[in-house]
């Protein structure tokens, strides 16, 4: 079941683990140093009996006869230094080996998610806030730790020392030791109790965060609307609510929390009190030694120690559990674009091994982003080699959405997007998308350097090679200008620089992929007229050669295609050339004639 609802804890972890067992050796060292561990809790309180009953006291000890009071104190504090010295760097070790194996096994988990995050349709990463991904990927991602140590590495520590300690306590006093252990029932419904509430509130809580993380992310990607909105208050008081709903949601955490502790504590102390007032009844009817009690009492603080560390593991337990729901949410989230099992790469040929264009073809393709509601409905298009071809229609008729079926960001519900008469379904993505590059209205550039992001689609190009395509795209002057020139670090998203300015990179980045299928989505739309000519000089040295499919309402992109495709409501209702078309009179001269006053005046194109 997605997201592991209803499912056992155990399965759900089991599904995690693989990156649990990349870690065994680490994971194997811990437990053999545990098991030493436990031997030194054994061992830890008998310098105490040594000193109170035969150093302070009058018991004889035949082993060490010849040993006065003053050398006996000497033996049991150098005893008591030893095993604490020992025991402090086992400490230190095993906090070295856990942490150590712990965050790798994270940090492996983590890339599982971004992995898979990144590889996502467009439709599924519009059905999730950039915010949540992030937390569940910085946050969530963290519940692995918490689930080894407690389903694996804390419980064996624990119950080694349990089963190490218990039994020299029972050797030593087996009735003291039953009633040590008589109100573990009554500890085992308080943990079974608390759990599902401690689990619920914690999921509650993991998604507050999530809805803070993607407000703040929302808010200062859009800086300027949120200022020139003047939405900066309301802001501040929306994040308040949310803060406010966190606080609340943090307060019943603790309270279940501390609930659980209190009950779990005074069963404990309940248990204590039994086993002092009767280990006290025996020392003063003589038949337990001071030393011994006192040696029982040091077992009964490791034992409730071990049993207090199993109780609060198991509420941290319950706590992972939550984030690890949301883990498996990411992981289980079906591949809606994935290579199918017998998926080909394109053909190549030629010095730069370049595709071989026969065709780009839709058939009959219809597709919507939500059940029931098409945005393309029976919509059928071929390219011819090196064809440009221009999309023109109204907001919402399903543009863009037909040039992102070519490269796969989302597959068709009934029809077929073929390339050299191959069904895009049955290509290898990585063969399909190399083949293919986009120019598009949003800049989308990295907080990298000027070359990095022209290299983006090429990290193996030369810095000769990034320079001839920035000066195709008509960049490398404004290049030159700036601080460190092509190692020049941009800012988020290219802040730093002017839409032209970024649209011509975007441009250059484009021509050094230097792929055959080209998409232009408004490659021009945000652009001043004087800005516009240059990068349309740019554009027009990328599409020379390639197959190209532009969308566009600027006349000067659109009169340069060699076929007009005119879409209303998702379908195609009139194919031409800008002569053809203009004389038809239908919607595309509509559309002209309200971008070019001048023609309607003229009553001419």
């Amino acid at each position: 079941m997605l997201g592991g609802r209803g499912e056992p804890m155990l399965r759900k972890f089991q599904r995690v683990a693989r990156h649990v067992r990349r870690q065994r050796r680490l994971l194997a060292v811990i437990v053999l140093l545990t098991l030493a561990y436990s031997g030194l809790a054994a061992l830890q309180p008998w310098p105490l009996k040594l000193l109170v009953d035969h150093a302070l006291g009058d018991v004889s000890l035949p082993a060490l006869a010849g040993l006065d009071a003053g050398e006996l104190v000497l033996a049991a504090a150098g005893a008591y230094l030893l095993l604490f010295a020992v025991q402090a760097c086992f400490d230190s070790v095993l906090a070295y080996c856990w942490t150590r194996s712990g965050q790798s096994m994270v940090f492996d988990l983590a890339t599982e998610m971004f992995d898979k995050l990144q590889r996502a349709s467009l439709l599924a990463q519009q059905r999730r806030t950039v915010g949540d991904s992030l937390s569940r990927l910085t946050g969530d991602s963290y519940c692995l730790y918490s689930l080894t140590s407690g389903l694996l590495v804390g419980p064996a520590q624990q119950l080694t020392t349990l089963v190490a300690v218990g039994s020299v306590a029972w050797q030593l006093e087996p009735s003291l030791t039953v009633l040590t252990f008589a109100l573990a029932p009554v500890l085992a419904l308080s943990a079974r109790f608390f759990g599902s509430r401690i689990k619920q509130v914690a999921k509650q809580g993991r998604v507050v965060q999530a809805e803070l993380t993607s407000l703040v992310h929302q808010t200062l990607g859009a800086i300027p609307v949120v200022q020139s909105f003047n939405r900066a208050e309301l802001n501040v008081a929306l994040f308040h609510s949310k803060t406010d709903a966190a606080v609340a949601l943090a307060g019943q955490s603790q309270l279940v929390s501390a609930s659980y502790g209190l009950i779990n504590t005074a069963v404990l102390a309940t248990g204590h009190g039994v086993v002092l007032y009767y280990g006290a009844e025996r020392v003063l009817a003589g038949s337990l030694t001071v030393g011994s009690l006192l040696v029982f009492v040091a077992y009964l603080r490791t034992l409730q120690g071990a049993v207090r560390g199993l109780l609060g593991t198991w509420g941290e337990v319950k706590s992972a559990e939550a984030s690890l729901d949301r883990v498996l949410e990411v992981l289980d989230a079906p591949d809606e674009v994935a290579d199918a099992p017998d998926a080909i790469d394109l053909p190549r040929s030629g010095e730069r091994g370049s595709l071989v264009l026969e065709s780009v073809c839709l058939d009959s393709v219809r597709f919507g982003y939500e059940p029931e509601r098409a945005v393309l409905d029976g919509v059928s298009l071929s390219l011819r080699p090196g064809e440009r071809v221009a999309l023109v229609g109204s907001t919402g008729s399903g543009k863009s959405t037909l040039a992102g079926l070519v490269p796969r960001f989302f597959d068709p519900w009934q029809g077929t997007v073929m390339v050299n008469g191959v069904d895009v379904r049955h290509v290898k993505l990585a063969s399909l998308r190399a083949e293919i590059s986009l120019v598009l209205q949003e800049t989308f550039l990295l907080p990298l350097s000027v070359a990095e992001n022209i290299a983006y689609g090429r990290p193996g190009a030369t810095r000769a090679e990034i320079v001839a395509a920035a000066k195709a795209a008509n960049a490398h002057d404004f290049i030159e200008q700036l601080p460190q020139g092509y190692d020049t670090l941009l800012g988020e998203r290219g802040a730093t620089l002017s839409g032209g300015q970024r649209q011509r990179l975007t441009i250059a980045r484009a021509i050094l992929k230097d792929a055959p299928i080209l998409i232009l989505d408004e490659p021009t739309s945000a652009l001043d007229a004087v800005t516009e000519r240059q990068v349309m000089e740019a554009l027009e040295r990328l599409m020379a050669g390639r197959t190209t499919l532009v969308i566009a309402h600027r006349l000067s992109t659109i009169r340069r295609a060699d076929r007009i495709v005119t879409l209303d409501q998702g379908r195609i209702v009139e194919t031409g050339t800008h002569d053809e078309l203009i004389a038809r009179e239908g919607p595309y001269r509509r559309f002209y004639l309200a971008q070019s006053p001048a023609a309607a005046e003229g009553g001419a194109p």
